[in-house]
């Protein structure tokens, strides 16, 4: 027995729960909203302790000291939750997320359904921001369920028709076995590294490098990145997503859109180690292939996505394939950060940094459609298709100016949010090194992005040639002038893509820094042995 080891697991432990406040706070939050159910069904209540939770867990995050003892490498072999900058940088994003999804649903749940509505979304909202603090496997596992468990419900509590009891069934099924790939994927680095804590199978996996890469590391990591794959909405793993897209409520959808992006990418940096040892050697370098599967996986995702855009003419389903195209540009930041090995950074962007960025750009101009596709929805009329929008820029100018502002963000136009997301990723893409072994493929797949950003624009471009240059096919609807909230978030939004267009160093500085963190904190200590 060592009592110094001792006492570092047990400070470890005991420092657990200060470090997930926020999502305790969150997860409180939700099982109040639903005993508040018995005395009160009135949606004003429910939305209330839904707001206040959101405000609180913010508080509790900015009270939180996040430069104690979480990063010192001794703690990291033995701590189950690790509150990195990274993580703390997507906990703002993940609340302000959730803050606007609470603006946009009020239409959606109606007054029967508001408690258990927004209980599921608090829960969704705790287990994304557990998964960028997970350290261990476990912990990892049970906080991506914490955000499919309750989108199952989601998805069909609104559902009032077949079809969107279909895509609900149809999400749960897939989402199951998503779960048991990746499960079994997990269990491969279990057995190989005898540990279930994410740091010390970094490490094992590194310092057994001297042997040669074993296969079954590789074979795990592969059936982990399937299982993620799914949530991500990679390319092959994506075909859910345009029929759950099509039948589900817009709100849900709007949140699938997002969370499970967040807690995915994040997901695969930590199994790929670039979130624990940055610009040092990585667990899963060129010679495993692991890189070559990304490049191919990030292509396919961006070209599918981007091509089957094209042919779609319902709006959903169109978000649904313009999601994969973006999921596929943001597996760009990933090949990028798998690049750099010891004694490397980069001159732009590590690729990680870029991810970062690109998720705060994402959720905007993603949140701005979907809010405004909320807005112009009525028991009477509803816009499902590009000939729905016909001519709104007559009947509804300020839900089309905010669509202009979306749309040309998602195509990636000069001061909007996404073009700063997209030249990050593409430029780091760019000036990865070379000498790895993988040659020149970086700038071949930089240009292969560049001409599917092309072909992307050219899905956005024609549905605001609709929203301008055409005559609207039908009056405007007064029962669209109800409720403004969903409005409200959908200004927000833009005015959000606009700011980061003009200033996009407000976060992109922000995620550098949260991209670096431990690389001089975690040195000079040897690898503990498994558990």
């Amino acid at each position: 027995m060592n009592p110094l080891k001792d006492q570092l697991t047990i400070d470890a432990l005991t420092s657990l729960f200060e470090l997930v406040l926020p999502e305790i706070a969150l997860v409180g939050a939700a099982c109040l909203s639903l005993l508040a159910c018995v005395v009160s069904s009135r949606p004003f209540l429910h939305y209330l302790i839904t707001i206040l939770a959101i405000v609180g867990a913010g508080v509790l995050a900015f009270l939180e000291d996040t430069t104690g003892n979480a990063y010192i490498r001794e703690t990291a072999f033995r701590a189950p939750i690790l509150a990195t900058p990274a993580a703390a940088f997507a906990r703002w994003l993940i609340l302000g997320v959730g803050f606007l999804i609470v603006l946009i649903s009020r239409r959606e749940t109606g007054k029967q359904l508001s408690s258990e509505y927004l209980s599921c979304l608090l829960v969704a909202l705790a287990g994304t921001s557990l998964v960028t603090r997970a350290n261990d496997l476990v912990m990892l596992y049970l906080a991506l369920e914490m955000i499919s468990i309750p989108t199952y419900v989601l998805l069909y509590l609104p559902s009032r028709n077949q079809q969107g009891q279909e895509s609900a069934i149809k999400y749960f099924l897939l989402s199951i076995l998503s779960s048991a790939i990746l499960l079994f994927g997990l269990s491969y680095l279990y057995g190989l590294t005898g540990t279930t804590n994410l740091t010390a199978i970094s490490a094992t996996l590194v310092a057994g490098q001297e042997g040669g890469h074993s296969p079954l590391a590789t074979l795990a990591v592969v059936f982990a990145i399937a299982g993620i794959g799914f949530r991500i909405t990679a390319v092959p793993f994506h075909y859910y997503a345009p029929d759950v897209y099509q039948g589900g409520p817009t709100a849900v959808i709007a949140q699938l859109a997002i969370l499970p992006k967040i807690a995915g990418f994040f997901a695969l940096a930590n199994l790929l180690g670039i979130i624990q040892r940055p610009y040092s050697d990585l667990p899963f370098p060129v010679a495993t292939q692991i890189p070559l599967m990304l490049w191919v996986l990030a292509a396919a995702t961006m070209t599918f996505g981007n091509t089957l855009a094209l042919l779609q003419d319902n709006l959903k389903r169109m978000l649904a394939y313009s999601g994969i195209a973006h999921s596929g540009y943001m597996l760009l930041g990933l090949v990028t950060a798998t690049a750099f090995t010891t004694g490397q950074a980069p001159r732009y962007a590590n690729g990680w940094d870029a991810i970062l960025y690109y998720l705060v750009a994402y959720s905007l101009m993603s949140l701005a459609v979907f809010a405004v596709l909320i807005y112009l929805n009525s028991e009477d009329e509803s816009t499902e298709s590009v000939d729905d929008l016909a001519g709104l820029h007559r009947t509804h100018p300020v839900s089309a100016a905010v669509l202009l502002i979306a749309l040309l963000s998602m195509i990636g136009m000069p001061l909007t949010a996404g073009f700063a997301g997209k030249l990050g990723l593409f430029i780091g893409l760019y000036d990865a090194p070379t000498s790895n072994g993988m040659g020149q493929s970086y700038k071949t797949l930089t240009v292969f992005a560049a001409i599917n950003a092309a072909i992307g624009a050219v899905v956005y471009l024609r549905v605001l040639g609709a929203i301008f240059l055409r005559s609207p096919l039908r009056p405007e609807s007064s029962q669209t002038r109800g409720n403004r909230l969903p409005l409200l978030a959908a200004i927000l939004c833009s005015v959000g893509t606009i700011v980061l267009g003009f200033y996009p160093q407000l976060v992109w500085h922000r995620g550098q820094k949260a991209s670096t963190h431990p690389a001089d904190r975690m040195v000079n200590t040897q690898v503990p042995a498994p558990r």
